[in-house]
């Protein structure tokens, strides 16, 4: 029997060869994981399995009972699903969530449920009703956000691998700061029922994990049109495993706007390790030029524009009359919705809505709401022009390393340019995928390549050929 040590260290892929050739037990290493998930000490998991499915998913299945953590934003029928939020507390869904029951049925078995911030809405994973969540590589700063737990559960070995939601970076700015894979697909690629909803024109769910191989193999199960939710597509063709060793033929593009604007203050670090990994890709055979995304420097503006506004129509149906929290209102009902929602959500969620409210309110519609769409509409021209020129487009995926708890917390636009270079694949409905690149005093940082819409399989590859040239060694956090 293989010790404990030896099975955390298998990548999900290697695990699913393992078991299926009968060298390693599934319920060896469910009972693994869920040992080291019930000790977690990040504060990664708001729920853990109290033991393996029985019986336990078919060794020949495609995922071979390799187990899967899943942030808290997913619906699961009889666990806890809580969203991070006070609100929700205690609350078990009587349906689960489409991915995650196609994972189930692919041979993925629920490990447990990953703290968050709260409803999606956070870059650190801070804003969690149940507590931050901490970076295994320095425990005193945060993991990002707002699928803090599961880029934190997956980096620290804590689980084989993990899905999370991207909103406006939510999968690829944890990974990057913990040293993993995160990748958001094309928008419609994964089905959103049964995802707690944020805002409904941008979530997507996304895999988090240890290697490329991993994330292809698990999006694999993830994507295709389910009926119970109208924005999801089938998937054209099955997402491949990655196999290239190089990028001959190539062409990568470097946008000016998210490189060199003041605000968003890139850290020397990450610039460092960017340019370095650029220039590996160079070795690899790709070419590498400056683009032009002229927008993207407003994607931000936009975006908090837009998703608060959506959250603001979304999170109306948390009013303590159907599930969740209730808190009385003297029997007055209007007393009673205020009294609930002001008990049950956080300052962060609260500062969402009412901006949302208030760019559609009455006079402000047009102003605000409306001209941020249209220039939704200018930066996804402006990526369809570029990938005219370039298969990919370059950028770091955070400005910066893993930065302290608390240090962002009173300066809620110190906190979004986070986002920065993140918020503009979603608002273009397109792919991007981080890897880890390096290490900067000691922390991770993550490179970004995004593709055209359904590019996934060709995102992957490329991802892969960097990864193995970049050789990243991510065992200090499982330590």
């Amino acid at each position: 029997m293989a010790a404990v040590s030896e099975l955390i260290e298998l990548t999900a892929a290697q695990a699913v060869e393992r078991i299926r050739s009968r060298e390693i037990d599934q319920r060896a290493l469910f009972d693994a994981y869920r040992e080291r998930a019930a000790g977690d000490e990040l504060n990664a998991f708001t729920w853990v399995a109290e033991r393996a499915p029985a019986p336990g998913p078919d060794a020949d299945a495609p995922l071979a009972g390799v187990p899967v953590a899943v942030k808290d934003l997913f619906c699961t029928e009889g666990v806890p699903s809580q969203a991070g939020s006070r609100i929700l507390e205690g609350y078990r869904p009587p349906y689960t969530a489409t991915v995650v029951a196609r994972l189930s049925e692919a041979g993925a078995p629920l490990l447990g449920k990953t703290n968050q911030d709260e409803f999606a809405m956070g870059s650190s994973n801070e804003n969690s009703a149940f507590g931050p969540v901490r970076n295994p590589w320095d425990r005193s700063r945060v993991p990002g956000g707002s699928s803090g737990g599961s880029a934190a559960a997956v980096a620290a070995g804590l689980a084989p691998w993990a899905i999370g939601t991207d909103t406006g970076g939510s999968v690829r700015q944890p990974a990057a700061l913990c040293g993993v894979v995160g990748l958001k697909p094309t928008y419609g690629a994964c089905s959103r029922y049964g995802m707690i909803a944020f805002a409904s024109s941008l979530d997507q769910a996304g895999p988090l994990t240890r290697d490329v191989t991993d994330a292809a193999l698990l999006l694999r199960h993830m994507v295709g049109h389910d009926r119970r939710d109208c924005t999801s597509v089938q998937f054209p063709g099955e997402i491949e495993l990655p196999r290239s060793e190089h990028l001959r033929g190539i062409k990568l593009g470097v946008p000016e706007e998210l490189m060199d604007d003041a605000e968003a203050g890139i850290e020397q670090g990450v610039r460092t390790s960017f340019e370095g990994t650029l220039a590996l890709a160079e070795e690899l055979g790709a070419s590498v030029e400056r683009c032009r995304l002229p927008h993207a420097r407003h994607a931000l503006s936009a975006y908090y524009l837009i998703a608060p506004a959506e959250a603001s129509a979304n999170l109306a149906r948390f009013d303590g009359v159907r599930y969740g929290l209730r808190v009385d209102g003297d029997a007055e009902l209007v007393a009673m919705y205020s009294h609930t929602r002001a008990a049950g959500f956080g300052a962060e969620v609260k500062r969402r809505i009412m901006l949302g409210t208030y760019a559609l309110s009455s006079g402000y519609y047009d102003a605000y709401y409306v001209t941020a769409q249209k220039v939704r509409t200018k930066i996804a021209e402006d990526f369809r022009a570029a990938f005219e020129r370039f298969d990919f487009i370059a950028t770091p995926t955070s400005p910066w390393t893993a930065f302290e708890l608390g240090t962002k917390t009173a300066d809620p636009l110190a906190m979004y340019l986070n986002d920065f270079c993140t918020v503009p694949m979603p608002l273009a409905g397109i792919p991007a995928i981080s890897i880890p690149s390096g290490l900067s005093e000691g922390l991770p940082v993550g490179f970004q390549l995004t593709g055209p819409a359904f590019s996934e399989s060709r995102l992957l590859d490329a991802a892969y050929a960097l990864e193995r040239r970049i050789g990243f060694d991510g065992s200090a956090a499982r330590r």
